[in-house]
């Protein structure tokens, strides 16, 4: 499994949002419900996607994985900055639509219903953890 924090913004100017550099204590630590454990991998990113300058791509691509499933807390920032990278960059994408969530709600309806389709395949996380369990044909 990989667990991505974030630990700042992109250096551009912004109408919206803050390129806050001092972040607080803490502001990087993980939820201890994600029990993160050997061999997960941990990536800290510094953009809204974490392909972008991570090292994740090549992790991934040295570990043979073709499929990433992707969650996480800003729907339409970071969630879908992160799907639209690994399907630029070849992977097939998939995202577990009731372990994303985002603050704007007209925005995490537009990733959801028009985004994520184009970018790849949806389904809830139990549906996700079923296919995974199939046996391999």
């Amino acid at each position: 499994m990989v667990l991505v924090n974030a630990a700042g913004g992109a250096p551009g100017r912004a109408e919206q949002g803050s390129r806050r550099r001092d972040l607080p204590s803490g502001f990087t630590d993980l939820a201890p419900e994600l029990e993160q454990a050997p061999p997960d991998l941990l990536v800290t990113k510094h953009t809204w996607g974490a392909f972008t300058r991570t090292g994740l791509e090549a992790t991934l691509r040295d570990l043979g994985v073709t499929q990433v499933v992707v969650c996480g807390v800003a729907t339409s920032i970071g969630v879908e900055s992160t799907a639209r990278q690994a399907h630029e960059l070849g992977f097939n994408v998939t995202v577990a639509l009731d372990a994303v969530t985002d603050l704007n709600a007209d925005a995490h309806a537009n990733s959801l219903e028009r985004i994520f389709p184009r970018l790849g395949e949806r389904g809830s996380t139990q549906e996700i953890i079923d296919l995974l369990a199939r046996p391999q044909a």
